[in-house]
């Protein structure tokens, strides 16, 4: 090992923020740092683990094969979802800089850092809408009886039934339904399709849901109110950046668990909930050799663990230089998928729980996306005893699992505004950035709380961040391993880690992650479907808008790029690609004490790429001079004692002749 990798090793300890660290203090004083490894690791499984762990992979692992779902799962986790995540770790960590500042690595990819923020954007305005949401729902549920229970409040239609039963019908309206309660339970008699009373609560109370996407109708005070309380709370968090929000993740990462937990066990004990788990796990060995059920599988670990949002480039930038983020990176993929995993558990023990109470399919009631979490689950809810405690905890759940995604997209945002302007009074205000950005975040979000603001949500879920995600994330692989070189990464990180990459990361890094993320995106294509919300079809000028939503992240890429060429010196356009494609000066460490070997400070104005090469011409001009020299000096020696140790030198008056 070299002395400086020796060095690195020897301070890894010392910067890692390792439990019984003497020193407490940031390590880059200027920008902040975590303020233990414990607060990274928790804050970025709080961003990785989010809503989509309860409400899509419970689903897609149901609908893909079961306990078959898993094989390709964790196959795509290996060889994608880590080695991807390390590659984001790793990057941020080096440059300790947001995903706008880490490319100084190569100025002219710049706009994969733009179009990050584009996405981030757009995924921040409608997730906070989703928890406040949630908000509203725990809210209601601080009640003796869940307002969703029965078909008896003003906003139910005659097609409403419930699964609740009473010893009376609960309104005459349901003499129409042809219903009969059988032993308290509600079972449906020739009906072709059942109208419960939490769908009829969310459609037609929550939402006051309108008849088209164009149609927005009033604003939605109590979503609106809820909204508010959603932006206020995240920006309390995030008030001091990372030294608050880290302080709060102790408690949003980890209650979610708890919560999971106490649900995991009361499902268990109710009757039905093994069918629902058997639902859930049993192998339909079949579907593996399905290519649906793989691209589900790798564009489940793609988009769950939060890649190519900027989020992860972001969390790490706060480490400390010498972190491992190798290890945070195993142990951070592996939580969220096990959470995955965990939560089908707890989500299909109830729902099997509701099959069974009314006798039918599993297939009937399981569900996913906000129908999941705002019509199945809460009707399963109204069954159990002390149901208003059950709920309560339930929605109390869903607001930490979004909030802990929501911090960190709005840290990207501010985080990246704060490194791109870099001057001392944004630093020293920083605060501010925050509240402008919140604010912003919180009037965009505004006509999502209209009559037709679910439509426009789903519109943005689907769209917003759906292939832009995986071109982005293959251009970053190809630029970080073929433009900027595999092998001056690898040696960055192993600058940085003590150690290189092991083998099969540089492997899945250089070949095998990017024809995966190519596969998504051709399964992805392949697969589109145009967006419907239930029996409603979004029409072709929304569906426009959604699309124009998804590439305003991936246009950043080439027009960034022009941009660049264009301002680059150069006689002809390769010279000016070429210097548009290398390294800024300041690419490397951020502090001056980290900055060694080929970042060491050097009078040259060359770029950090190109200060190897010039020292070696240096070097071999100074060994010429010097062999010249000593040529010199022989010959003259020669000529001295040519004439039998004489000094006579007429005979040559030029010795170097």
């Amino acid at each position: 090992m070299s002395e400086s990798n020796t060095i690195a090793a020897s301070t890894a300890d010392q910067n890692g923020a390792v439990p019984g660290e003497p020193v407490k203090k940031d390590e880059n004083s200027r920008r902040g740092n975590w303020g233990n490894q414990i607060e990274f690791v928790l804050t970025s499984v709080g961003y990785a683990v989010g809503l989509g762990n309860v409400w899509r992979f419970p689903y897609l692992c149901y609908r893909n094969g079961g306990g078959a779902f898993m094989l390709p799962y964790f196959i795509m986790l290996v060889f994608c979802g880590i080695p991807l995540f390390f590659l984001e770790l790793s990057f941020g960590q080096f440059a300790s800089l947001g995903c706008l500042g880490v490319w100084k690595i190569s100025p002219m990819f710049k706009g994969v850092g733009y179009g990050m923020m584009v996405v981030s954007t757009y995924i921040g305005i409608y997730y906070n809408v989703v928890i406040c949401i949630a908000f509203y729902y725990f809210f209601q549920s601080m009640t003796n009886l869940l307002p969703w229970t029965y078909c008896n409040n003003p906003w139910n239609t005659p097609d409403c039934s419930g699964v609740v039963g009473t010893g009376h019908q609960l309104n005459g309206s349901l003499a129409n339904a042809t219903t009969s309660l059988v032993a308290g339970v509600t079972e449906v008699v020739n009906r072709t399709k059942r109208t419960s009373p939490s769908e009829e609560y969310w459609k037609h109370y929550v939402l006051n849901i309108s008849d088209d996407i164009g149609n927005f109708g009033e604003v939605r005070l109590p979503i609106l109110g809820c909204l508010a309380i959603s932006w206020f709370v995240v920006f309390l968090c995030l008030i001091r950046g990372v030294k608050s929000s880290g302080k709060v993740v102790y408690f949003t990462a980890t209650f979610p668990y708890v919560v999971l937990t106490i649900l995991f066990i009361r499902g268990i004990t109710l009757d039905g909930a093994i069918n629902g788990i058997k639902y859930y796990l049993t192998p339909q060995w079949q579907k593996v050799l399905d290519a649906k059920v793989w691209g589900d599988a790798a564009s489940q670990i793609f988009y769950s663990l939060g890649c190519a949002w900027g989020g992860l480039i972001t969390m790490a930038s706060y480490n400390k230089f010498h972190n491992n983020c190798f290890r945070d990176s195993i142990i951070i993929s592996i939580t969220n998928c096990a959470t995955s995993v965990y939560a089908g558990f707890v989500i299909f023990s109830i729902l099997g729980f509701m099959a069974h109470h009314l006798n039918v399919p599993v297939s009937e009631v399981a569900d996913h996306g906000p129908g999941l979490a705002f019509v199945a689950y809460p009707e399963a809810l109204t069954l159990l005893p002390i149901s208003p405690l059950w709920s309560l905890l339930f929605f109390f759940m869903l607001i930490l699992l979004g909030l802990g995604t929501q911090f960190c997209l709005l840290e990207t945002l501010v985080t990246a505004i704060v490194d791109e302007i870099g001057t001392d009074w944004i630093i020293r205000n920083k605060t501010v950035v925050t509240l402008s950005v919140a604010i912003a975040g919180f009037l965009l979000g505004v006509p999502l709380t209209t009559r037709a603001g679910i439509y426009w949500l789903l519109l943005m879920d689907n769209y917003a961040a759906s292939f832009s995600l995986v071109i982005i994330s293959c251009i970053m692989c190809i630029c970080i391993m073929y433009i900027y070189g595999h092998r001056n990464y690898f040696k960055d990180v192993e600058m940085m880690l003590g150690f290189p990459p092991p083998l099969f990361f540089k492997v899945c890094w250089r070949f095998i992650s990017p024809v995966i993320i190519s596969f998504i995106l051709i399964f992805t294509v392949i697969q589109y479907k145009p967006i419907t919300y239930n029996d409603y079809v979004y029409p072709g000028w929304s569906l426009a808008i959604g699309f124009a939503m998804a590439l305003s992240s991936v246009v950043c890429i080439p027009v960034y790029a022009l941009y660049k060429i264009s301002r680059s010196p150069g006689a002809t356009f390769r010279e000016r690609l070429k210097n548009a494609c290398r390294s800024h000066p300041k690419w490397g460490p951020a502090l001056q004490e980290h900055r060694t070997g080929r970042y060491a400070p050097m009078a040259s104005e060359d770029t950090v790429e190109a200060r190897p090469l010039k020292e070696k011409e240096e070097l071999k001009e100074e060994q010429k001079e010097e062999e010249k020299e000593k040529e010199r000096k022989d010959e003259i020696s020669l000529t001295i004692q040519g004439s039998n140790g004489s000094t006579n030198t007429h005979s040559n008056p030029n010795p170097s002749a």
